[in-house]
């Protein structure tokens, strides 16, 4: 996730490298380089050199404090920039209407649909909500079909009408069918095209007078650039939209329309989409995304994600299992499906801080764990309790169950055993023996 910005804006403080105080020159030549890494980034040029501009401003005349060098403060201002540029605070749903009605618009391959199944999936699960989809694509081929099989995937009704080709209509009898039928918030996902034109325009803004949505959403590609700054600014002239939604951050983004999308339109970035799966929506916080993009990370969301797949019976079954040292590859198993559920795995390493950088050009698959999963499937219920049992004739046969080499089998045999001792160390409150262990890796 704007790995390219990162980078270069990580270039541009080793400027002032070395430095003991800030000055009018070495500003000068970092805000340069900055500047240089946010056009780069497709960042919109006034807003760009206005950037630039209101750090430059804040950064003279400071004094180095006395725990900071002047990489470090300049690292510092840009955050708080950064932050302020892509809009300065967190701005939830208007989820106050009875039913509520979300209206999503934007561009042909945005991920319109994607997104409002991940958005019905995210009302359903956080908030309890008890949703509905809508299909009002009439044209693409298998629209509403796609819809059908994302509201079956995460078990939430869709509302279609395929032999009408009358997008208000269907919109408003979506409505009434969502009163009658207990549904409290209603989620439309409109017709996009391939460019911004009248007929598109004329439609969705007819939907947007017949239906008065609480929340109208523009879904935009954020690999697009200012290409998507320009169409969100069509857009809002005609239905002045509550807010953007970002997706495909998990790809190669440039970080441009993320960047640049508030100042231009006013209207902040509510949600972000970073990856294939259901669960991989996140709300938009401007300051967690600054510090990710300042290489610092974003421990706050690591820990929310963390959370929400956190079985506290299951915890203290583990607990118990490792105090009698029965802990097995079985539980070992199901700690790997929690990980997985977190979501993409070079996305939380990004959110600890100093490692994302460190492994910028390490390719992490999250299919990383499935070789692991094929080993422990390829023994027995008994080897899997008594990882002790496992002989080198076990090990063959289970090299040989699960694809993989003897090597990798006992590469996972030994993980385990210190994962086991490590685990047993910390039950048993040896924080000394843990910080001497520690050290000793350290050393």
């Amino acid at each position: 996730m704007f790995n390219n910005l990162s980078d270069k804006l990580d270039k541009a403080f080793h400027v002032l490298k070395g430095h003991g105080k800030i000055t009018e020159i070495n500003v000068a030549e970092t805000l340069k380089e900055v500047r240089r890494a946010l056009l780069d980034a497709d960042v919109n040029f006034k807003t760009a050199k206005e950037f630039t501009k209101r750090v430059q401003e804040k950064a003279l005349g400071q004094n180095v404090l006395t725990t900071l060098n002047p990489g470090q403060l300049m690292v510092k201002l840009v955050k708080d920039e950064l932050t302020k540029l892509m809009g300065g605070e967190t701005v939830g749903l208007n989820l106050k209407g009875s039913p509520t009605i979300i209206l999503m618009s934007g561009l042909q391959g945005s991920g319109k649909t994607t997104f409002s199944g991940k958005l019905a999936n995210f009302l359903k699960n956080k908030k309890a909500k008890q949703v509905l989809l809508v299909g009002c694509d009439v044209y693409r081929p298998a629209a509403i079909n796609q819809l059908q099989v994302v509201g079956e995937q995460i078990g939430v009704a869709v509302y279609a009408e395929p032999e009408n080709k009358n997008p208000v209509e269907i919109a408003k009898n979506a409505v009434k069918y969502a009163k009658t039928n207990g549904k409290n918030v209603v989620i439309i996902d409109t017709a996009g095209r391939l460019a911004v034109d009248e007929k598109m325009m004329h439609e969705i803004s007819n939907i947007h007078k017949a239906i008065q949505p609480q929340e109208t959403l523009f879904v935009v590609d954020a690999m697009t650039g200012q290409d998507a700054v320009n169409t969100a600014k069509a857009f809002n002239d005609i239905l002045n939209f509550e807010g953007v939604v970002l997706t495909k951050l998990d790809g190669d983004t440039r970080g441009g329309a993320a960047l640049s999308i508030k100042s231009v339109v006013d209207k902040p970035i509510k949600f972000i989409g970073t990856g294939e799966k259901m669960e991989a929506i996140a709300v938009f916080h401007p300051d967690r995304m600054a510090e990710r993009i300042l290489g610092m990370g974003d421990v706050v969301s690591l820990v929310e994600k963390a959370q929400e797949h956190y079985d506290e019976e299951e915890a203290r079954r583990i607990q118990k299992k490792i105090a009698k040292n029965q802990f097995g590859f079985d539980d070992f198993l199901k700690q790997i499906q929690q990980i997985k559920k977190m979501g993409n795995m070079k996305d939380l390493v990004s959110m600890i801080p100093g490692v994302g950088k460190a492994m910028k050009d390490i390719d992490i698959d999250d299919n990383s764990f499935k070789g692991i999963e094929a080993i422990i499937h390829s023994m027995t219920i008994k080897e899997r309790t008594q990882p002790k049992l496992i002989n080198s004739s076990r090990k063959k046969r289970i090299a040989k169950g699960s694809g993989t080499t003897v090597q990798e089998v006992n590469q996972l045999l030994k993980q385990f055993t210190q994962m086991s001792k490590m685990m047993k160390m910390m039950q048993g409150g040896g924080s000394r023996k843990m910080m001497q262990m520690m050290q000793g890796l350290k050393g």
